[in-house]
């Protein structure tokens, strides 16, 4: 058994076994969630040519007023809708009647929005003159051709697609998304749906990490839950190692009896077992088998989600090359005081509101509905042990935190 670890150092460990996922190429439309893994470079300007802001009519501004500041009228030489290609210069003494992204006519420094004419369509009246350069669009002035658009560790979301599509990209290297197998263990364990016997509990932890690596940015495979028994566990891992990046198992980890996952790899592959000053969460283990990385947590589900929150999803997206791994983090004042062990960081699940965090439900690992109900991790220090209501704290803000 290795010392007690600190948190960072566990994530250290863990951060090494994963490296960073392989590049492949995928069509635009199947690259949203990803995470760009190479730079894209603008292959047209946006705009692409000078076009209006505004339906209305594009002139000259120093036509547009009479010497005593009267509505004057003009001919509408040419309609200019959005799309039409053949577009003439404005000739001087007229007007072009313009839509909204239309190109602007050569000879044009100005558009009068449809609401300040009286929208005619041979001859318009020109009731007012906004300033020069009014409602236009210059070509560029969004990126110009030649630059970057989007740089690699980018999550790939609706306006990254947007504006890749916009510069005239079809195909967008990302990073290789990793495939993650999750096993429970444990001889009370059954599953969802059937009846449960005095001493027997429904697994959940795989549904709850598979969603969580998903969530992530991985593709779980949930194994079958094994029960306390190491030839079974073995040949369970061993039949589904060969095309995993990643096992993460829960359970059997602790330093009681039964620990099957000690037990199975004590003389298999590299899998260092040990504490770390944290609470929930303080067994773990990390390592290879077959070369292929290997982190175990605990059992319990809520430590089964902080420790995957803490160790696994950074890595995970670090290995993915997000160029910011970590969940968003925030200050807020506790509404009520709390304790906290000495020497071991408190991750307390709890409600964050407008700047302030209330605790939910109290620390035991095995309160799981009151997980559900938090949306964000409150996070004590390992030297502090107590905190008043009001007292300033740092919490991690995890799913529906900000909606």
């Amino acid at each position: 058994m290795c010392p007690v670890r600190s948190v960072e150092e566990h994530q250290a460990v863990v951060d090494g076994l994963l490296p960073a996922m392989p590049a492949e190429t995928v069509p635009l439309a199947e690259a949203h969630g990803r995470v760009l893994a190479r730079d894209v470079v603008a292959q047209v300007p946006l705009p692409g040519f000078d076009n209006s802001a505004m339906d209305g009519y594009a002139g000259r501004w120093a036509e547009l007023a009479a010497a005593d500041g009267s509505p004057v009228r003009l001919p509408v030489a040419e309609d200019i809708p959005a799309g039409r290609t053949d577009v003439v210069p404005l000739a001087p003494g007229t007007v072009h009647r313009i839509m909204t992204g239309a190109p602007l006519p050569p000879g044009a420094d100005v558009v009068v929005p449809v609401e300040l004419t009286d929208a005619g369509t041979e001859v318009v009246e020109i009731r007012a003159r906004p300033p020069i350069g009014s409602h236009l669009r210059a070509a560029g002035e969004d990126i110009a051709a030649g630059t970057m658009a989007l740089s690699a560790g980018a999550p790939l979301a609706a306006a990254q697609l947007g504006l890749a599509a916009a510069v005239g990209v079809t195909e967008l290297s990302v990073r290789s998304r990793p495939r993650v197998l999750i096993l429970s263990t444990g001889s009370e364990l059954v599953a969802p749906g059937r009846p449960l016997a005095r001493g027997q509990i429904y697994e959940s932890n795989s549904v709850l990490l598979a969603a969580a690596v998903e969530e992530a940015g991985g593709i779980p495979r949930r194994l079958h839950f094994v029960p306390d028994d190491v030839d079974q566990f073995l040949a369970t891992v061993r039949a589904e190692l060969a095309g995993a990046d990643l096992l993460v198992t829960s359970g059997g980890v602790s330093a009681g009896a039964y620990e099957v996952v000690k037990d199975a790899f004590a003389t298999l592959g590299t899998v260092e077992f040990g504490k770390v000053a944290m609470q929930p969460g303080g067994p773990q283990g990390a390592g290879t088998v077959d070369g292929v990385p290997v982190v175990t947590l605990p059992g319990n589900p809520v430590s089964a989600f902080v420790s995957f929150e803490v160790f696994v999803r950074p890595a995970l997206r670090r290995a993915l090359g997000h160029a910011s791994p970590h969940r968003l983090r925030a200050p807020a004042r506790l509404t009520s005081s709390l304790r906290s062990p000495a020497g071991r960081r408190q991750f307390l699940r709890g409600r964050y509101d407008a700047g302030e965090v209330s605790q939910v439900g109290g620390p035991g690992s095995h309160l799981v509905a009151h997980l559900a109900r938090a949306n964000c991790l409150v996070v004590v220090p390992e030297d502090v042990t107590e905190l008043p209501a009001g007292a300033a704290v740092d919490v991690v803000l995890i799913e529906g935190a900000l909606q």
